[in-house]
């Protein structure tokens, strides 16, 4: 019994925030968890950003509207789905997720909330629950799982350590250097061997 569990943004689809600060002009925007570990600090610096701006979940929607997975990023699920369990567990928002999730043929996805006032301004983020990657983890291990995650970024490096194995998949070099003890893969053939020789026999 395996399941494996991936990141969303950076391991399927595009950094939704680095392509809304494209799209707006606005540099700060591209920081996401790639750059800064605090997720909270991360969160509260985007919502005060959009307020200064006047920009809210309608704007940052039209955006993703347009966006599309990753190449390569579809064909790679659907091998993987064909072969075991596949959860996507993703520190973004189910306002945010839904085109995505089409696109990649509605994979089971656990990820936030955002609190939006009336007006579409984006008011605060409600967690599912804090560390949800390596909660998730931990408890598909309780279930009897074998389990194997993947990620990009600082906010995967948890749910890293708690699978039985870890794999970062086009991290950056910050990350790469903090975390030495994941093995890195820089496309999609590559995890794909990766999941397979991590794979429970």
């Amino acid at each position: 019994m395996q399941i494996v569990c991936l990141d969303l943004e950076g391991v399927l689809v595009p950094e939704i925030w680095i392509e809304f600060s494209q799209r707006t002009g606005i540099a700060e925007l591209a920081k996401t968890t790639r750059d800064e570990p605090d997720y909270d600090k991360l969160m509260r610096g985007r919502i005060d950003l959009l307020g200064k701006h006047k920009l809210g979940l309608p704007d940052i929607q039209k955006v993703i509207a347009d966006m599309a997975p990753l190449a390569g990023a579809r064909e790679f699920l659907d091998w993987l789905r064909g072969e075991c369990q596949v959860v996507i567990l993703s520190d973004t928002y189910y306002q945010f997720a839904a085109p995505l999730m089409r696109a990649l043929g509605h994979p089971t996805l656990f990820c936030h909330e955002l609190i939006i006032e009336a007006s579409g301004r984006v008011r605060d983020y409600r967690l599912r629950l804090p560390d949800q990657k390596r909660a998730s983890v931990k408890a598909f291990k309780d279930l009897n799982f074998h389990t194997i995650a993947a990620g990009d970024s600082y906010n995967d490096t948890t749910m890293l350590a708690e699978a039985d194995a870890g794999i970062l998949f086009c991290p950056p070099a910050n990350v790469v250097a903090e975390f030495p003890q994941f093995p890195v893969t820089r496309d999609y053939d590559e995890l794909r061997r990766a999941v397979v020789g991590a794979s429970r026999a």
